[in-house]
């Protein structure tokens, strides 16, 4: 066999492993949409199933997650408190990417504590955060929630954002200002459409971490009024096993993809215009106007 041969089966049997990983990892998740689509409440294929009967098949499950008043306060306080913390970790987690990107003392002791949720293990920080929580009467409120998720989504932003001023060019920020513009308009008009694609990408991952936590949601929200979709589910799968949760489950999994694709679209849209070079249109409107 010759070299090109050689390449060419490693090339293929490459693919080929890739290919058998993806499908390892993804098929646990999609194995339940055609279980929520189950006519039986059981959590297993039916005979009808696996023969293809279309009485086999049913959509009784996604009606039942659609008329639960349950259920439709666990959708509405997942993304009540989603977008909030999202909103949070991204402002917070930029405003600190943009100080940890200056020489500062302690700096690496300070991304590491911005980073530590990250590492702690959730079920030690869901703990703590309870019984911190719990002396200033935030178990049970959506304050509590969002400050939470916040927590766990700002290392995410701080990353992504650091990640793109490190190739972020600190001499349009220096024309900027000898031009006369304010650090804050240069900030608007230079800095952040620069680093939009890693503040996007920080925010959606802030919004999924969020989208997707219960443990520590689980130690905030005793009551039902505070529940989230993940927390609802656990509750659902302790309490009743119900072929309603592999509905919402379902549905879960088309709203994340959803999601992703969006931000993708987005993302790739801030690439474009953040990879144009400042003009002479763009400098002129950052030179203050002149006074009258």
């Amino acid at each position: 066999m010759n070299s090109y041969t050689i390449e060419t089966v490693w090339s293929v049997l490459f693919r080929v492993i890739c290919w058998a990983i993806l499908i390892f990892l993804i098929a646990p998740i999609f194995i339940i949409v055609p279980l929520s689509f189950n006519a039986e409440p059981y959590f297993t294929f039916t005979n009808g199933m696996l023969h293809f009967q279309s009485d086999a098949f049913s959509t009784r499950w996604y009606e039942a997650f659609l008329s639960d008043a349950g259920w439709m306060v666990a959708v509405r306080n997942s993304f009540f408190v989603g977008i909030l913390s999202t909103l949070l970790a991204t402002a917070l987690g930029t405003l600190a990417a943009l100080g940890l990107n200056r020489r500062l003392p302690m700096r690496s002791l300070i991304l590491s504590l911005l980073l530590a949720p990250m590492i702690v293990p959730i079920v030690v920080l869901a703990a703590g955060t309870y019984f911190v929580f719990a002396k200033v009467g935030l178990v049970d409120s959506y304050l509590g929630l969002v400050l939470a998720h916040s927590t766990l989504g700002l290392p995410f932003v701080v990353v992504t954002v650091l990640a793109s001023l490190s190739n972020f060019d600190q001499g349009l920020v220096r024309a900027g200002l000898i031009s006369g513009a304010h650090p804050t308009m240069v900030f608007r008009r230079v800095t952040l459409p620069l680093i939009a694609p890693g503040v996007l990408s920080g925010a959606a991952l802030a919004f999924v971490t969020s989208f997707d936590e219960a443990v520590i949601t689980l130690f905030l929200s005793p009551s039902p009024g505070y529940y989230t979709v993940p927390r609802k589910m656990w509750s659902g799968l302790r309490e009743q096993i119900s072929p309603t949760i592999l509905a919402v489950a379902t549905t879960w999994i088309v709203l994340s993809l959803v999601l992703m694709i969006l931000m993708g679209m987005l993302r790739q849209q801030s690439a474009k215009r953040s990879g144009k070079p400042v003009g002479v249109a763009e400098q002129k409107k950052l030179r203050p106007a002149p006074a009258t």
